[in-house]
């Protein structure tokens, strides 16, 4: 390693630990790379652990790193926005190289009576405008005419198709919108979570949904402190007119900004950059190495359908994380029906600004497959999916997979049959310990 390098890692040790934006300069000082990090100090370090000197395109890229600079923000959210911001404004070298930049995705706001917030990839876009998408860089918006002659607001260039999602899902808590293409309410399951005030049941004016939309993009602009200054405003007045409630739904936005919730951004790139699994000798255990996997185990117990209880257990590292488990009181099912029961526990914590997990498993079967699978691809996740059940003969464990395919991780997992065989257990344990402490309670 040149002293180059080394000058540049002496940098990297001053850098903050906090969430941000990292671009990389040559020696002509021109941004050649710009990432975003939950730990820039961490994950701009983890490149130059790695640089080797050889011809990767990501050693190309470092050995040609003379300087460093990172813009801090208050959340990954906020992070994920300037990032595509930045990319948009410098175009840089490697940035352009790491991704065809025909994939990248775009969020896109309708002209309507009641606008919808989209996620479409840069094809679809040309496709359904019949027009070319020509990004400027200082602009942060683009504007299109489509077939229907409707106006199109857009944002990006974005990378991850699956961040954006998660992202809308963060934003759309704050600032509800309606997003499907029927012009009603009836049969919305977005509209019984929350998720969309209600245009078309009258459940909230054309103003106020205007203001939403606004607030959505101003977000997407990267503009987070002029929409807490103008809400504040708008809270002040509202008080002042004695208009409290109004105020008080004002508040409550204004928190949320505030304290985002958004670990669920977190992508694998800013945990533990390797993952390694070794087996035991002469044993077909696995023990996980790394902390950047997480499993979700659900299992349900009641009696009869009396004292219906949902459990929630989490593994790290293939031990439990008893700080993350969560247990769930089913509230609107009626008699025996385990995967209604599983339905609803499944809704509860997906509505939830958890940690997204990287594999779901199930007590159950291929009923209770098919249902957590039409649920995840309702709320828009895409999480690989396994129900376990017992064998016939009970020693053997039977597995039923969803659509979305596994990682090398999870097959890792599931070969396990000791760790997948544990999960459950304490899984049912919990389920069952809660069970009991509801009936217990009930009969007092």
């Amino acid at each position: 390693m040149n002293m180059k390098t080394l000058d540049i890692t002496e940098k990297v040790k001053q850098l903050p630990s906090n969430t941000g934006v990292y671009l990389f300069r040559d020696k002509a000082r021109k941004i050649i790379y710009i990432g975003k990090a939950t730990n820039l100090k961490s994950r701009v370090s983890s490149y130059f652990r790695s640089y080797r000197g050889s011809d990767r395109p990501i050693e190309m890229m470092i050995a040609q790193v003379a300087d460093i600079e990172v813009q801090e923000t208050e959340s990954v959210l906020e992070a994920l926005i300037l990032e595509s911001n930045l990319i948009k404004k410098h175009q840089p070298k490697y940035n352009v190289k790491e991704k065809d930049d025909k994939s990248f995705s775009y969020f896109v706001v309708t002209k309507e009576d009641f606008p919808r917030v989209l996620i479409m990839r840069k094809t679809d876009i040309e496709k359904d405008t019949k027009n070319k998408i020509q990004d400027t860089k200082k602009s942060q918006t683009s504007k299109l005419q489509t077939a229907n002659y409707k106006l199109q607001t857009f944002y990006g260039p974005y990378t991850s198709k699956k961040q954006m999602e998660i992202a809308l899902k963060i934003i759309r808590k704050i600032f509800p919108f309606h997003s499907g293409k029927q012009k009603t309410e009836k049969g919305c399951l977005d509209f019984q979570l929350g998720r969309c005030p209600g245009p078309y049941a009258g459940a909230i004016s054309k103003t106020d949904y205007a203001k939403n939309i606004r607030g959505i993009e101003m977000i997407l602009q990267g503009k987070k402190k002029s929409l807490l200054t103008k809400l504040e405003k708008e809270m002040t007045g509202l008080a002042k007119k004695e208009e409290f409630e109004k105020a008080g739904e004002i508040r409550n936005k204004i928190f949320a900004l505030q304290h985002i919730q958004d670990i669920a951004l977190i992508s694998r790139d800013d945990k533990i950059q390797s993952t390694k699994y070794k087996s035991q000798k002469n044993s077909k255990n696995y023990k996980l190495q790394t902390t950047n996997f997480r499993i979700e185990a659900y299992d349900i117990s009641n009696l009869s359908g009396q004292q219906a209880v949902g459990s929630m257990v989490v593994f790290d590292q293939g031990e439990p994380n008893k700080k993350e488990y969560r247990k769930f009181k089913i509230k609107t099912v009626v008699g025996a029906n385990d995967v209604a029961m599983m339905q609803e526990v499944l809704l509860r914590r997906l509505n939830n600004a958890w940690v997204q997990p990287d594999l779901i498993l199930l007590d159950g079967g291929q009923g209770h497959i098919n249902m957590a699978q039409k649920l995840l691809s309702e709320l828009g996740f895409a999480i690989p999916l396994v129900a376990v059940a017992k064998g016939p003969t009970r020693k053997k464990l039977e597995l039923r997979f969803g659509k979305y395919k596994l990682d090398k991780d999870s097959e890792v997992i599931l070969r396990d049959d000791n760790l997948l065989k544990s999960i459950m257990d304490e899984a049912h344990r919990f389920a069952i310990t809660y069970h009991r402490k509801v009936r217990k309670s009930e009969f007092i």
